[in-house]
């Protein structure tokens, strides 16, 4: 914590401010470092609370260029000291080479041992894993590294599924954006859920997004799709989620075979057609939960799951909850 001698409460008490410690370094990316900044800088600005005190370090300190080539200012990690309230680590590019600075490791595990909470951002994990921080515990990273992760540390337990993971004082985060998420997660768990909110709206983004970083490796794939009937059709889809999605129909739209859009469809997509249909159907219905008061009948015949328990299956078994539950947290505030 840091104390600064000019804020002081109504009872004349200085104001203890959060300490926010992120750690970059050569080739880190710079979202996983400014989205978190921004967080807690919008936080700071927007909320009566106390401000958070943020500072950027990295292996040598100095100038520090990212992998979008644009440099950010930081401090040597050895010179910090704790207590710190919050370490956040971010990922980047060169992982490998990041996780084997021994000074950069070294240091991580030192100032976690002074922090109140760990964090890490995207590929950050590797460095918290390298470091031993996430021995015996679930953690995530992106999506298209949680495999990587698993291989290399048998010991951590990764959840591929999850937006951000908490266990015990140490949180983990999916890819890079995901870093908003869970900065937006600590300022909730700091100051409630209604100061997140006000956050989120400041940033025009959502407080949680819904389901786990699967849903966006299916449909951020969706999007590269090749072969023009997939694509077309994927663009047709996300309006007309009343309609019959099967895979006669869907096959017959785009003028191919039931075997051969099947095949082309996994290809493209990575997924199966019915997989995929649950999977926009339940962004649709994640999205009126948090953004609206429709009844959730309403909602499961606006999304094309027909009946309350056809939508309510679907959520139990993709999120592991149900409608009602998921507007009680994440809806409007």
């Amino acid at each position: 914590m840091t104390i600064s001698a000019t804020d002081v409460d109504p009872r004349g008490k200085p104001v203890i401010e959060p300490r926010i410690v992120i750690v970059g370094f050569a080739s880190a990316q710079i979202l996983d470092v400014t989205g978190p900044l921004e967080v807690f800088s919008s936080a700071s600005r927007f909320l009566p609370i106390p401000r958070y005190a943020t500072e950027i370090v990295s292996t040598h300190g100095g100038s520090v260029l990212s992998t979008s080539g644009l440099e950010f200012a930081s401090t040597p990690i050895d010179e910090v000291v704790g207590p710190i309230d919050t370490l956040v680590v971010a990922g980047g590019r060169d992982m490998d080479l990041a996780a084997g600075d021994t000074k950069l490791v070294d240091n991580i595990r030192r100032l976690a041992g002074q922090s109140r909470r760990v964090t890490s951002v995207c590929s950050g994990a590797f460095l918290l894993a390298a470091a031993g921080l996430l021995n015996g515990r679930r953690a995530t990273t992106h999506w298209a590294e949680c495999a990587e992760l698993e291989a290399k540390y048998p010991e951590v337990s990764v959840e591929p599924d999850s937006i951000y993971v908490q266990d015990g004082n140490v949180w983990t985060s999916a890819g890079v954006t995901a870093g908003i998420d869970l900065a937006l997660a600590l300022v909730a768990d700091d100051h409630g859920r209604k100061a997140a909110a006000i956050v989120a709206r400041r940033l025009v983004v959502y407080l949680r997004r819904s389901g786990g970083q699967g849903q966006f490796s299916a449909l951020l794939a969706a999007q590269s799709a090749n072969e023009e009937p997939i694509r077309d059709l994927l663009d047709w889809l996300p309006e007309h989620l009343v309609d019959d999605l099967s895979i006669p129909v869907l096959s017959a739209r785009a003028h191919l075979s039931e075997r051969q859009f099947s095949r082309l469809f996994k290809a493209e997509v990575g997924t199966t057609p019915a997989e995929y249909v649950e999977a926009v159907r339940m962004e649709a219905a994640c999205r009126l939960l948090e953004t609206t008061q429709s009844p959730v009948d309403q909602i499961a015949r606006s999304c094309g799951f027909g009946t309350p328990e056809t939508m309510n299956r679907a959520f139990q078994r993709r999120l592991n909850t149900t409608p009602t539950k998921h507007r009680f947290h994440f809806g409007p505030a």
